[in-house]
């Protein structure tokens, strides 16, 4: 009977942090999303002399108990699977722990608080609570399409290299080490900043025939980043055409772009499980406690 409870006790507490379809689990992620928000914050005013200042202590016993509470989660998300290494070893329960132990560590090291700030990463929990899962099959077809393009994408990359290269080491003849353009490395390096059009400025050709060059792939670099955007689009509106236009009907969802919802297994952890599953389809364990 004591082991029917405990089981239940788990079961019950492995729904609310776990789970993001029922009202108990939407409420713990909202209030959890809110309180990685107000912990950032909380870093951001604590970096502004003048706000430390004047609320320090305010600051400092709020982020304390921002701190325990997330400590506690952790604790609690451990005991609430059956596999507790699974959790610790996940992506999730790693972020956990960078994100909780940094305020501990600033009471022996120095400079190490600015850290809690890897909380942001936590906010990715907000995939779980606004169901974006529903939408995988569209970033399933979108990655599809990137690696059915990496040949031309990886030709293409290799073609501007190449012309950075040229480019670079013409530059660096015309201009010289007067205009900053002192070997090659650094001249192709000044033609990469140009052809992807982010110009930091640092170097810059003063003679008329090296600005005519600089003015060229300026142009050049407008249209260096549009290919790689339609070859991508070209393979996405293929397969798209592809699924629609099927002799054999509509092709059959992959199992990764079905309806799904954000059950968790308790035992190994997997979490893309289409609505209305019983038991994991990874590691067979069923998904509710009797």
């Amino acid at each position: 009977m004591n082991d029917t409870n405990n089981k239940s006790w788990q079961a019950k507490l492995h729904e609310i942090i776990y789970e993001a379809d029922t009202p108990a689990g939407k409420l713990f992620d909202v209030v959890l999303l809110i309180a990685i928000l107000a912990s950032i914050l909380l870093v951001m005013l604590e970096s502004v002399k003048s706000i430390d200042a004047k609320y320090h202590a305010f600051l400092n016993i709020s982020e304390w108990i921002i701190t325990i509470l997330f400590s506690i989660e952790y604790i609690l998300r451990i005991i609430s699977v059956k596999k507790p290494i699974k959790y610790i070893t996940s992506f999730y329960g790693v972020i956990d722990l960078l994100s909780t132990i940094p305020k501990y560590l600033s009471l022996i090291f120095a400079g190490t608080h600015a850290l809690v700030a890897l909380r942001a990463l936590r906010l990715l929990r907000v995939f779980r609570i606004l169901k974006l899962a529903r939408y995988l099959g569209a970033s399933n077809q979108l990655a599809s399409a990137i690696k059915a393009s990496r040949a031309k994408i990886s030709v293409f990359l290799f073609a501007v290299l190449i012309a950075a290269i040229i480019f670079g080491t013409i530059m660096y003849l015309v201009e010289g080490e007067e205009s900053g353009f002192t070997n090659i490395p650094k001249s192709v390096y000044w033609c990469i900043v140009t052809l992807t059009t982010v110009g930091f400025g640092d170097i810059a050709p003063v003679t008329p025939l090296g600005q005519f060059i600089a003015t060229i792939i300026m142009i050049l670099g407008y249209g260096i980043i549009a290919v790689p955007t339609g070859i991508v689009s070209a393979e996405y509106t293929k397969k798209t055409n592809n699924n629609d236009n099927s002799d054999l009907g509509p092709i059959p969802p992959h199992p990764n772009e079905v309806h799904l919802n954000s059950q968790c297994c308790a035992n190994c952890l997997n979490e893309k499980h289409a609505d209305g599953a019983e038991y994991c389809f990874k590691c067979g364990c069923k998904l509710h406690y009797d």
